[in-house]
């Protein structure tokens, strides 16, 4: 068989993506079969050119998933591992031989200390290397052959077996740094020299393979790219054994920010990256650290008030790219401690306020107070501190409430409340104790608003503890919060919506024509 030529043209760079093989291998991280699909869908739909669906040979669920994985696939390249030797090629070729387009790829380590584990010759090795990937390209045209601990084998048997690789029919040439030992002008000098030395390098492509050990797991695959490489291994989040690997969206942001030294392109939706980030911390079980470039919760967050007051007036002066381009609605302005007046009042107009220059400062004193105490102040946070002097509208009060529930549905609540100083009884059917309650109240008091939030927390332990419940009403645009506490749920549930919908009336009247506009108001939606 001849080799595949790539056609794609030169500055573009391929995707591998390893999560469901290396990836997974994270201890803990081990994935289901349904969430393996799914992880292979979200990174096929993102626009992943080759997705490595795992290690057939490990057991029959990574064969079955591979299998399906590659059965499912629509667009991207599947690829399962394999040792070298036949059984795991054979089973390898199996599992992905259904695909579009299917990919074998095979290794074995090259350095002195990995050679000295099947304590096998140099000559020998080199044979094994050759009639094992001769076996894998008699199977599949698309065959990736890798050199483990690459960066740590002598140069000399390096470009040997890398010659014999490419003579026995390997399309693709992967250059692992197994261990994370590398630095980038290594990196690049590595990939750039096989490349002009070795017989047919310049008719294959070349890969990287980067482990995260020293923290230079990005830089040392986008200086193999430098180098020659055309193929990028990575995974989400950087998931994988010890600190990890090439993070995607790293090496996938550093293209797409820094075209003009990085002049390279890759397919990849960028919108999708941060959906996907989400989903593979959840089914893998390992968070993403909060200052994780890109994906971290705090990629896009500013607290600094220098920060703040810069990224209010133009985003671009504290941030390289926009939180839009990796699937986020919006930079995210943390009020804590470091904030200034101009952020807070951005936060508060955010939350529909628009407070006088006095009120404004009024406010600021006590958030500043507040700060100081916590962590970060929350949108509730800032809510009750501009309410403090507020009037609160009691025209709505429980008057009794008596709630039937179980097993069988639907659940009653009987209630009567006080509108106006007169009372009003119901009985009123719910999916749910609390949800026939608040049904309850929206037939005694018609609105349109709509619930936005509804938290419960317990005050104190035992199953008498008292429930503190937050409830969020949000009508034509305003929005109020109610809260009450209570040793019964459903009742501190229905003080707390009743004192949301008493906080809306008094929003109403501070918003109706020939209103004074000139005290705490809510603005009207577009504003």
């Amino acid at each position: 068989m001849t080799t595949t030529p790539d056609t794609r043209p030169e500055n573009r760079v391929l995707i591998f993506d390893t999560t469901l093989r290396d990836g997974e291998q994270s201890p803990g991280a081990t994935m289901t079969h349904a969430e393996k699909l799914e992880i292979a869908e979200l990174l096929d739909e993102m626009g992943v050119d080759i997705i490595e669906a795992g290690f057939p040979i490990a057991s029959e669920g990574d064969f079955k998933a591979v299998s399906e994985i590659a059965k499912q696939s629509k667009n991207a390249t599947i690829c399962g591992l394999a040792r070298a030797n036949y059984k795991d090629i054979d089973r390898c070729w199996e599992a992905v031989r259904h695909a579009k387009s299917p990919r074998i790829h095979t290794f074995i380590g090259t350095s002195p200390l990995h050679r000295a584990i099947p304590n096998l010759t140099k000559d020998e090795m080199a044979q094994r290397i050759h009639d094992t990937v001769t076996h894998a390209r008699n199977l599949c045209d698309n065959v990736q052959w890798s050199p483990m601990d690459a960066t740590r084998t002598e140069w000399d048997y390096l470009a040997r077996v890398v010659e014999i690789a490419i003579k026995a029919g390997a399309t693709t040439i992967n250059i692992p740094d197994t261990v994370g030992y590398t630095a980038p002008m290594e990196s690049a000098q590595l990939i750039r020299r096989l490349i002009a030395e070795v017989p047919g390098a310049d008719e294959i492509i070349f890969a990287t393979h980067c482990h995260n050990d020293l923290g230079m797991a990005t830089a040392n695959a986008l200086a193999a790219v430098e180098g020659g490489a055309r193929q990028i291994e990575c995974t989400i989040n950087g998931l994988g054994e010890r600190a990890g690997n090439t993070a995607l969206e790293e090496v996938v942001m550093a293209l797409k920010v820094r075209h003009d030294i990085l002049p390279w392109d890759t397919g990849i939706d960028t919108r999708k990256i941060m959906n996907i980030s989400r989903r593979v911390a959840t089914v893998s079980g390992f968070p993403v650290q909060f200052n994780k470039a890109i994906v971290g919760k705090n990629a896009f967050a500013h607290e600094s008030g220098i920060h703040q007051d810069g990224m209010l007036k133009n985003a671009e002066t504290f941030e390289i790219m926009r939180p839009e381009d990796v699937g986020l609605n919006a930079t995210n302005i943390v009020l804590g401690k470091h904030s200034g007046r101009a952020a807070l009042r951005s936060k508060l107009k955010e939350l529909g306020f628009e407070l006088a220059d006095n009120q404004l400062n009024d406010v600021f004193v006590r958030f500043k107070e507040l700060a100081d105490r916590k962590k970060e102040v929350y949108d509730d946070d800032l809510i009750a501190l501009v309410r403090q002097n507020e009037a609160v509208s009691d025209r709505l009060r429980l008057k009794s409430l008596k709630v039937i529930c179980g097993t069988e549905g639907p659940q009653h609540a009987a209630m009567t409340l006080t509108i106006d100083d007169e009372e009003k009884s119901v009985d009123a059917t719910g999916d749910g104790p609390v949800d026939a309650t608040f049904n309850a109240i929206k037939a005694l008091f018609p609105h349109e608003a709509r619930l936005q939030l509804y938290q419960v927390a317990a005050v104190t332990e035992g199953t008498d503890a008292q429930a503190t419940v937050s409830v969020r009403l949000e009508e034509d645009g305003r929005i109020a919060t109610g809260q009450s506490a209570d040793t019964d749920t459903v009742v501190a549930s229905a003080k707390a919506y009743i004192n949301a919908v008493n906080r809306l009336l008094v929003r109403r009247e501070k918003t109706a024509p020939n209103a004074d506009v000139k005290g705490v108001g809510y603005l009207d939606a577009g504003e």
